[in-house]
């Protein structure tokens, strides 16, 4: 039931994927773009066809939710198919093989199907943990799971309330410690019980595992397609997979930030591949994946709005630049306007007061064990590349990774989030939604580089 529940979320956006695509062979890395955004697609549809039965006064139940989603995928799948006029015997084959890199040399394949065991391998440890621990405490009990738990035993989606609204309504709502998050991640635990057929705290976390695996399918396919080489892909596949801290946030799942880096990374992928091939397609998935991370968590609202600027330089080439960074001030300069009345944003206070944890900061980015050695790599990668940052082939993925970094700053050093950074769980919880796009922008800033490199180098002073 839980692999029925899987495929369930999985099938309505590879279809979707499939019946958007150009017509033609299979590019390399578009069959695991295709599993990876698909998956992300897919759920965050069944949670929003939920909410249209919840509106509409229809009872959750299996059949119900899962029917009509099947029959959509396969009239979009057959759509697909036709349209392609793919041989059925051929076009299994040829999307296996997108996945595959058959140029590369011996060692290189070595390295390449060693990374494939050790994510293997690694993903079934984590499998083994969500399978067997119970829903973890803290905000997974008191903002996420309480949902979950009350709309399965309703069937239906109820509204949650602040406690003063709550006794004032007098038992006609329901009360946690978040009534204002969205329901995406609470309707797929809830879709996960009704499949399995009992509510259960554990096995319901099952999507926080099947969001981290296709988190690593998107980055490499994503990767891929937008020029990086097999070994390349594989290498940032594995580094997104092995960050220490999204790791915890699959085997102690309930949490929603991973999700949130999972739809914000595959977002700025679909930007990119929006800025290089043009067309509605990549842009409507971008798009979808962007208003995903306003549905996940609300500081979602906040990151889609950073691939805003990127969008700019995509559709202004020749200005966009100019533009976006205008807006960068205007938005500085509106802040400390605003900052002066002393309004709060989903309960983080804005201030002038500027005191930004600067040691807190370094330690949690560079000396503890949470990221590993990504921002060690993200500032070699930049300044091997600094040429090519602001090139036209980078430029949308530079302005959306500063839009996030911006952010970031802007939350540590002019809120009352800057007091929660000392004990380095609410710094590091905000960072890992921008960890993964890191990860990709890293590959493909040294990537430039290294063709930049490669075309000035004469045959008579070869590198070492």
């Amino acid at each position: 039931m839980l692999t029925l529940a899987a495929a369930v979320a999985w099938l309505p956006g590879v279809a979707a994927l499939l019946a958007l695509r150009r017509p033609g062979p299979v590019a390399a890395g578009e069959g695991a773009w295709i599993a990876g955004a698909g998956f992300l697609l897919g759920a965050f549809g069944l949670t929003l066809w939920m909410r249209v039965l919840s509106r509409f006064g229809v009872p959750f139940g299996g059949t119900v939710i899962a029917l009509p989603l099947v029959i959509v995928s396969l009239v979009a799948l057959a759509y697909a198919w036709r349209r392609d006029r793919f041989d059925a015997r051929a076009w299994p084959a040829r999307l296996l093989q997108s996945f595959q890199a058959r140029d590369l040399a011996k060692w290189e394949r070595i390295l390449w199907f060693s990374l494939i065991a050790w994510l293997a391998l690694r993903f079934a440890l984590l499998a083994a943990e969500v399978a067997s621990r119970p829903l973890y405490p803290w905000d997974a009990w008191t903002q996420w799971a309480t949902k979950a738990r009350v709309w399965y035993e309703l069937r239906h989606i109820a509204p949650f309330a602040r406690v003063a609204e709550w006794y004032a309504a007098g038992g006609s709502v329901y009360f946690d410690a978040s009534p204002e998050y969205p329901a995406t991640m609470p309707l797929l635990q809830v879709f996960t019980c009704i499949m399995l057929g009992r509510w259960d705290d554990v096995l319901m976390n099952a999507p926080w595992w099947q969001m981290a695996v296709a988190l690593a399918f998107a980055v490499y396919g994503g990767l891929r397609l937008l020029g990086a080489t097999a070994t390349a892909a594989i290498i940032s596949t594995f580094l997104a997979a092995s960050l220490p801290l999204a790791n915890v946030h699959v085997a102690l799942a309930g949490y929603a930030d991973l999700p949130l880096a999972a739809c914000y990374a595959a977002a700025a992928i679909a930007l990119m591949r929006w800025s290089r091939e043009r067309g509605p397609r990549n842009a409507a998935v971008a798009v979808v994946l962007a208003i995903a991370c306003t549905q996940i968590k609300n500081p979602g609202w906040f990151w889609a709005a950073t691939l805003v600027p990127a969008a700019v330089v995509v559709l202004l080439p020749r200005h966009g630049l100019r533009v976006s960074m205008i807006a960068f001030a205007a938005v500085a300069f509106a802040i400390a306007a605003v900052a002066r009345m002393k309004l709060s944003f989903f309960n983080y206070r804005l201030d002038l007061d500027f005191d930004p944890p600067w040691r807190d900061l370094f330690q949690s980015y560079f000396l503890l064990g949470n990221w590993n050695l990504l921002w060690f790599g993200v500032v070699v990668a930049a300044a091997l590349a600094y040429k090519d940052l602001f090139s036209r082939s980078l430029v949308p993925m530079t302005m959306a990774v500063i839009g996030g970094l911006l952010f970031l700053f802007f939350v540590f050093a002019f809120t009352n989030a800057s007091a929660f950074i000392a004990d380095q769980t609410t710094v590091n919880r905000a960072t890992l939604h921008l960890a993964p796009l890191m990860v990709c922008y890293m590959t493909l800033a040294y990537e430039a580089f290294a063709r930049r490199f490669s075309s000035r180098e004469s045959p008579t002073h070869a590198p070492a």
